[in-house]
């Protein structure tokens, strides 16, 4: 029995990370939501550490190719977000750790 669909993008998710941050964005708390139609359209809804992330062109379009690469998605559409804006307390407790806030 294959993965949940659900389940195969948030693994997929943990392998995007931002160049200036040695963490992945899912740890970082920057996905806030994550749907998928039966139809095999799925849309993230995310946000970046700062609106004027330099290299926010290249984690959405790394998101939406590797969503796009699993089996059973036929289309990826990334909603970005500033509403609430991300802040620090967002990330898991293994990203706080990783990043020696705790």
């Amino acid at each position: 029995m294959s993965e949940p669909l659900r389940d195969r993008i948030e693994a997929v998710l943990k392998t995007v990370f931002d160049p200036e941050i040695p963490v992945n964005i899912w740890e970082l708390g920057l996905v806030y939501d994550v749907t998928a139609e039966a139809d095999g359209k799925v849309k993230v809804t995310m946000t970046l550490t700062a609106p004027a992330c330099p290299v926010a062109g290249d984690i959405v379009r790394e998101v939406e190719e590797k969503v796009n690469a699993l089996e059973g998605v036929t289309d990826t559409h990334v909603h970005l977000t500033f509403d609430p804006p991300w802040n620090k307390e967002m990330m898991s407790e293994e990203a706080k750790l990783e990043l020696g806030f705790l």
